[in-house]
């Protein structure tokens, strides 16, 4: 009842759920209104909590994994962790931590959350941002590294306080490397036959209570037997799940799981909470007020130094650097684990727990000073070089004497498309991107790219911007694309700016700040979906056009039809939404091709006004009755949607127009 309340009350907040059941805990347990009063009692289900969680870990974790991270995270990963544990054990070894401890300490605070993080990246639309896609990476590989970092806690519990010589005692070192070895070839040895079998015979019953049970014995079996080695129960839960994950089965093992996951890890963190002495908080306040804004600093500080160091530009690894900056959940794993072999003094863990819960609860709040922050930085002249990258100045100032031409800023899956229909119709344009290996690939592809952060002004106008006739925005950070608007619109009124987004909920935000087009992928792809449905059904293809150019008139309000416009009224077309400008090709054999527009009459008998015609490269305008069409004309025309789809067939070859009165 009591996690029920905290838990909506933070939601309204925003504070992570993860917070709340940390403070459900704090106020149940022993030093809040003693609900449970027993240290022995909240011990076991803080054992029990983590034994649960890491075997849910273990199972959703797959080695495939390893390989996704790429190159580029695993550096920036081993970056951020190496530079974040020699601060902390450096800083806690000089304030007199006995070795070990120290070495805790490093390893507590160098890790950050993975749960909360990406779920305030998702909500915000950002996982697929630049920054998004460093963090994740960096997460992983710290997710990774945990494993190594809670098995090394019985080799730490046995080192004395202030004595490395044991770190060189060849006969302990033997024996552990030994006891490692025999672990991981039983492992190996029960994920490749053992267990597979067992989960197959248990499978070919089909019943669901007995999978399940095979499941939890496996779970605290494997945690039980791989205790008797000195490793504890958390690891052997984690080596469990990691077993089963290793099968054919460990998607239905997932499936049965899944809806005790929230409750585990909830009572896992409930159970932290409990340990929890806020009388600690009160007696040490400015301390851990200071310890507090010490980890955000550091850490967001030496996680953007990895980001830059992977060639990024300093908004983007600002903010991936906030996005960093608390203390994760694996810390907390650790911590207990820590703390039951004796490393971690009662009175560093409560420090630690309180400290921790403040950096995770204000994550939210860290993250969203991202943006401002970021933008005040790279406007200080110290910042230059590194907002810019690597400009080239003979790339800006060939980019600055292109006229007319278009700037594609992103080189995703939409910027090379466009980039190659682009070249392949001589048209002039420049790529603007800001990974660096997406920019090495574009230049051996012989495109020309700018490499910089379009959300600097030197940037766009090392791009040409002031000159330029259309912009395509196609990136996946949704803030950035907003700037990057207000700044293009600033430089250039007459601009086209034409942005691709995910959401249709962020068209109209676009459009004010200035985008003549957004496309939304979400709109358009459930277009495409029911156009295809629509087709299976034998719907005539002129209706589905009609009916797919009016939603999308209805939909975008301000948008048209996606099809090329040379020329376009775009004031009138804004005032009345149920008209549209697009160009049609008068095709070779059509009932257009060689007739006069007064002889045809389109504005009479179709309701179609022709504004101009293009033929090659001249555009004819001041139309007249006499005007005539040729095959292969271009003829910009005006209309309804439903207008414009009926009379496309006149323009079309013999097999467009059949059915289509003249």
């Amino acid at each position: 009842m009591i996690a029920l309340v905290v838990g909506i009350v933070f939601n309204r907040i925003r504070v992570p759920p993860l917070v709340a059941f940390i403070l459900t805990g704090v106020i149940v347990g022993p030093y809040g209104i003693s609900v449970i009063s027993s240290q022995e009692q909240v011990a076991s289900l803080a054992e029990i909590g983590i034994i649960l969680l890491l075997f849910t870990i273990g199972l959703e974790f797959s080695f495939k994994d390893l390989w996704k991270i790429r190159l580029v995270a695993v550096i920036g990963g081993a970056i951020q962790l190496g530079l974040s544990f020699t601060f902390f054990f450096c800083f806690s070894f000089l304030l007199g931590l006995p070795l070990n401890e120290a070495i805790l300490i490093g390893f507590l605070l160098s890790l950050s959350s993975t749960a909360i993080v990406l779920k305030i990246l998702h909500e915000k639309g950002e996982i697929d941002s630049p920054h998004g896609s460093i963090a994740l990476g960096i997460l992983i590989f710290q997710d990774l590294a945990a494993i190594p970092m809670m098995m090394s806690i019985p080799f730490l519990a046995s080192l004395p306080a202030l004595d490395p010589t044991p770190l060189l005692d060849p006969e302990s070192m033997i024996w552990l490397l030994t006891e490692d070895l025999v672990i991981v070839i039983v492992l190996v040895v029960c994920a490749k036959w053992v267990i597979p079998r067992i989960l197959y015979e248990i499978a070919k019953t089909k019943n669901q209570e007995l999978f399940l049970l095979m499941v939890i014995l496996v779970c605290f079996g494997v945690a039980w037997m791989v205790s008797f080695t000195g490793i504890s129960l958390a690891i052997g839960a984690l080596l469990a799940g990691l077993l089963i994950s290793g099968s054919e089965y460990s998607h239905q093992a997932v499936s049965i799981i899944l809806p005790f996951r929230d409750l585990m890890t909830s009572f896992f963190f409930i159970s932290v909470g409990m340990l929890v002495d806020f009388r600690i908080l009160f007696a040490n306040v400015w301390l851990i007020v200071f310890l507090i804004i010490l980890v955000i600093v550091v850490k967001a500080l030496l996680a953007s130094a990895a980001a830059l160091a992977l060639g990024y530009p300093l908004r983007t690894a600002t903010m991936a650097g906030l996005a960093l900056s608390q203390i994760g959940e694996f810390s907390f794993i650790i911590a207990q684990s820590g703390a039951s072999a004796g490393i971690l003094a009662f009175e560093i863990n409560q420090l630690f727990l309180v400290v921790a819960l403040f950096t995770m609860a204000i994550t939210p709040f860290v993250i969203t000073v991202g943006p401002p922050l970021s933008a005040r930085l790279c406007d200080m002249p110290a910042f230059y070089r590194l907002v810019n990258g690597t400009c080239p100045p003979d790339d800006a100032r060939q980019e600055k004497r292109q006229k007319d031409h278009l700037v594609i800023i992103g080189y995703g899956v939409t910027g090379k498309n466009l980039a190659n229909a682009a070249r392949s119709t001589g048209i002039a344009y420049t790529i603007v991107e800001l990974n660096p290996d997406l920019v090495s690939g574009a230049r051996r592809s012989g495109d020309r790219v700018i490499f910089g952060d379009a959300t600097s002004r030197e940037v766009l106008d090392h791009a040409g911007i002031a000159e330029a006739r259309i912009v395509v925005i196609a990136i996946n950070d949704p803030i950035a694309v907003r700037k990057i608007v207000h700044l293009i619109r600033r430089l250039n009124l007459a601009v086209t700016i034409i942005v691709r987004t995910r959401y249709v909920s962020e068209v109209a935000v676009l459009q004010e700040a200035g985008a003549d087009e957004v496309i939304a992928q979400e709109f358009e792809t459930s277009v495409e979906i029911f156009t295809r449905v629509l087709h299976k059904y034998l719907v005539p293809g002129d209706r589905i056009e009609a009916y797919v150019n009016g939603i999308r008139a209805d939909g975008y309000r301000m948008l048209r039809t996606p099809a090329p416009v040379y020329g376009s009224l775009p004031d009138l077309v804004k005032q009345i939404p149920s008209v549209t400008v697009t160009a049609l090709t008068v095709e070779p054999g059509s009932l257009l091709a060689g007739r006069t527009l007064g002889g045809v009459n389109l504005r009479k008998r179709n309701n179609i006004l022709v504004l101009a015609i293009r033929r090659g490269e001249e555009m004819i305008t001041g139309l007249s009755g006499e005007s005539r069409l040729e095959p292969g004309d271009v003829a910009i025309v005006y209309g309804s949607p439903d207008d414009i789809a009926h009379g496309s067939g006149l323009f079309s070859g013999p097999r467009g127009h059949e059915g289509t009165d003249a």
